[in-house]
């Protein structure tokens, strides 16, 4: 059950705990919607990206379907293991009511160049609610059963408690390019016989499960606390903050907009950046990496905020080559290097471009090289 969330400097980092060893299993990956399907939200009531709430306490989901033809959309509820592969308990034994409901809310776009759908979906609802806790796959169907997209989310219960701290290296040669992330776990009154095999930590930078660190044992136990003092085995790699653009005025340019043209629907140009990766970090505030939908030319934005194309252009250092796979990468496509946010290389301009359809808000992003 994940226990504790802390906000430093560069990186969010999650503490994962799971209060058994699980037989490893097929792993259920996140699955990238289809191109007709977009932005997707699936958030707890306290606003944070990656939905891990208390037992009991409400998710929200809200995604649009660009086709507008009033179709059906329902969803599943699967119990996984801490290796995220499903685990053997019955439904009944994990939800109360039953899931495979279809999505009852669903307002249409109101005076928008572009026609969308918009479903919301709050768990626990009147039909089901989870029972205990542990990690989730929600599961989004259409009305011929073809799954359209996943995601995860956890329930905790609270049961410990964890201290932690982030640190530079302790390392000379990565003092100025990782963070440590060092903890200690009181587990007073759980019970636990042997954490070593009883216990398992999960570490997770900026609720990207990409980035996680597992499989750390306690360094030091005095029968109470649980200490995790370690260096390299505990560090992620910093970054920089991340890049933003901001359309909720659709007519007007931004500190990032350089032009704004109307053909069928908005475009908006952004300008060009250039790689950071051998700059100094700068501070500047961000979402780390979230996006916010809103509009000034409505009042509710989940239906009345329009969308736009938004062109993305990245400068090489060097000269570029079309054999470079770049991506354009934030929350509002779970981080995925998925094609629909492939750069392509225009040698005419010695850059990399992509052009994406967003929906009207303030959006952090960053790029990606594929390796």
């Amino acid at each position: 059950m994940p226990i504790f969330i802390k906000h430093f400097k560069f990186n969010y980092f999650l503490i994962c705990l799971f209060f058994f060893w699980n037989l490893k299993g097929q792993e259920l990956l996140e699955v990238a919607p289809p191109s007709h399907i977009k932005t997707i939200e699936f958030k707890s009531n306290s606003g944070d990206q990656f939905p891990i709430v208390k037992l009991g306490e409400i998710m929200l989901l809200q995604f649009d379907d660009l086709l507008a033809n009033e179709q059906d959309y329902y969803y599943k509820i699967i119990h996984c293991r801490s290796d995220w592969s499903p685990s053997d308990l019955l439904k009944p034994q994990y939800l109360e009511g039953v899931d495979n409901q279809r999505i009852l809310e669903h307002p249409n776009s109101y005076n928008t160049l572009v026609s969308y759908t918009h479903f919301q979906l709050s768990i626990p609802n009147e039909f089901v609610s989870p029972k205990i806790s542990g990690n989730y796959m929600l599961q989004i169907f259409n009305t011929q059963d073809i799954l359209q997209f996943s995601r995860k989310f956890m329930v905790y219960e609270g049961a410990v408690s964890v201290q932690a701290s982030v640190r530079r290296s302790r390392t000379f040669e990565k003092m100025n390019s990782h963070q440590v992330l060092q903890f200690s776990i009181n587990v007073q009154g759980i019970g636990l016989n042997k954490p070593e095999t009883e216990l398992k930590v999960v570490l997770i930078k900026n609720y990207q499960w990409s980035e996680i660190i597992s499989g750390l044992q306690p360094q030091f136990n005095n029968g109470t606390t649980l200490i995790y003092d370690y260096d390299l085995p505990s560090s992620f790699k910093g970054g920089n903050e991340y890049l933003n653009f901001d359309t909720k005025d659709i007519r007007a340019a931004t500190a990032t907009i350089r032009q704004i043209d109307l053909n069928d629907i908005y475009e908006h140009y952004l300008y060009t950046n250039i790689p950071r990766n051998n700059k100094p970090y700068t501070y500047f505030p961000d979402l780390n990496g979230d996006f916010m939908v809103r509009t000034l030319q409505g009042i509710i934005p989940k239906r009345e905020a329009d969308y736009s194309w938004v062109h993305f252009g990245l400068k090489p250092s060097g000269i570029g080559n079309e054999n470079t796979h770049l991506y354009v990468i934030g929350k509002f496509n779970n981080y995925e290097l998925t094609p629909e946010y492939k750069m392509s290389y225009d040698p005419a301009s010695n850059s990399y471009q992509a052009k994406i359809l967003f929906k009207q808000g303030f959006y952090n992003y960053s790029y990606a090289l594929a390796t």
